[in-house]
């Protein structure tokens, strides 16, 4: 492979790392603070489109290491894995497993957009569908999770869970890929992260190799209110249900209205021209709040735009008036 000319043998050498980052790019027009440098890192620019490649690579090269992955004459007769997402972590399974030649099962409650759901099919996983109002219920049960896990130990030959709410491998993924490769395009002045929460495995990556790094670099994550309509994002009354979080490595945590995460996006698109996700549009609220309480600060932040707006065309045309009309 040849990061310089972008030359590659197969899609998984596009994965992102140090050497191939994805891009920052910095905000200007939306920026309040002038003497603040403020970048998006845009992570649906990775090769399965969100930042859940970096974990979803982690996780399915660690199984294959310890060959919980088989290959059968067909994907059905193989041993392949079975996960409940709210959708990009899905997608990227998929995706990769297909490439592998593994079968996919995803778990995703019903409001997961259409898209998504969709894109979890042409990615080649057997998708149900099912009545969670978040992603996943914290029960056995009907809540996604348990029917994961029903089937992993059901059709244990069959299938193999990675369980991103649990394993560590998604918190490892940005300490050895994210972390870094902020740290190098940044040339270590870094101030401020800016993130969200669903898994918290990107907070908690970020923060254990920032820190490590400088111990004053400023880790801000955002949640949207209760109630809220936001595809993989929590409320820290939902983060039970991961137990990768530690509030402990947050240096603040902002609550955002959860439609700003809409009305915000829009304007990136329109504004920025960064076609951003409503999860983006609400850690841009939260970096705006950080920075109007003293628009003369100094420093670098990131935020991390974790994919695009093209999976939540359904969810913008419900939550912003007059995108639907003819």
């Amino acid at each position: 492979m040849n990061h310089q000319t972008r030359v590659y043998d197969n899609v998984f050498e596009m994965l992102p790392s140090e050497e191939n980052p994805s891009p920052l790019v910095r905000v200007g027009k939306m920026n309040p603070a002038p003497n603040f440098e403020l970048y998006a890192k845009l992570e649906w620019l990775n090769p399965f489109g969100s930042i859940k490649d970096r974990a979803a690579s982690e996780m399915i090269r660690d199984l294959e290491d310890r060959g919980e992955l088989k290959r059968g004459e067909t994907r059905a007769s193989g041993r392949g894995i079975v996960e409940p997402t709210s959708g990009n972590t899905g997608i990227s399974l998929a995706a990769m497993a297909s490439a592998k030649g593994y079968a996919m099962r995803a778990i995703v409650p019903q409001k997961v957009p259409l898209e998504k759901r969709v894109l979890l099919r042409i990615a080649g996983a057997d998708v149900d569908v099912i009545n969670d109002q978040m992603c996943p219920s914290p029960g056995m049960g009907e809540g996604s999770i348990g029917i994961a896990r029903s089937y992993a130990k059901a059709q244990k030959d069959h299938y193999v869970m990675p369980n991103q709410y649990e394993n560590e491998l998604n918190v490892q993924a940005h300490v050895r890929t994210t972390g870094p490769e902020i740290w190098r395009q940044t040339e270590g002045r870094v101030t401020h992260a800016f993130v969200s929460l669903g898994t918290a495995g990107t907070a908690m990556g970020l923060s254990k190799f920032l820190k490590g790094k400088n111990p004053s670099i400023k880790v801000i994550a955002v949640q949207p209110s209760e109630g809220h309509d936001v595809p993989g994002l929590r409320n820290k009354s939902e983060l039970h249900v991961t137990k990768l979080f530690d509030e402990k490595q947050i240096d603040e945590i902002l609550e955002i209205p959860f439609e700003l995460a809409y009305t915000r996006a829009l304007e990136l698109c329109r504004t920025e021209g960064l076609f951003a996700g409503p999860s983006s549009g609400l850690i841009y609220e939260g970096a705006r709040q950080v920075l109007e309480r003293d628009t003369k600060q100094k420093g670098v932040g990131v935020m991390m735009f974790c994919d695009n707006v093209f999976k939540y065309v359904s969810s913008m045309v419900k939550h912003v008036k007059g995108l639907g009309e003819e």
